[in-house]
């Protein structure tokens, strides 16, 4: 069984306590870092709006948009996709022939 750690997470000024593998603290703590910098981001440009509407605006952002500045993780995939729509891509390309 994998050793997990303990850390408190802060979103939108509330904190969680999240059990993580020791390796994964780092990126957890820049994503959630990132995801609390664009609810301010949407605080400022639709002020106005209830806490949980930014809150749901970041995340609707960061899971929709994987690749970008916070996907890390995601972003890792990348050539694993490009490898397999490359494929695909030669799949059809003999097919049309």
């Amino acid at each position: 069984m994998e050793q997990l750690i303990p850390i408190n997470i802060v979103v939108a000024d509330r904190s969680y306590r999240i059990k993580i593998k020791p390796e994964e603290e780092e990126d957890v703590r820049r994503i959630m870092k990132e995801v609390n910098e664009k609810i301010i981001e949407f605080k400022t440009a639709y002020a106005g709006k209830d806490l949980q509407d930014y809150i749901a605006m970041a995340l609707i952002m960061y899971a929709t948009h994987p690749v970008t500045h916070g996907g890390k993780v995601q972003a890792g995939l990348q050539p694993f996709l490009e490898e397999k729509l490359q494929h695909l891509e030669t799949l059809i390309d003999e097919h049309l022939k």
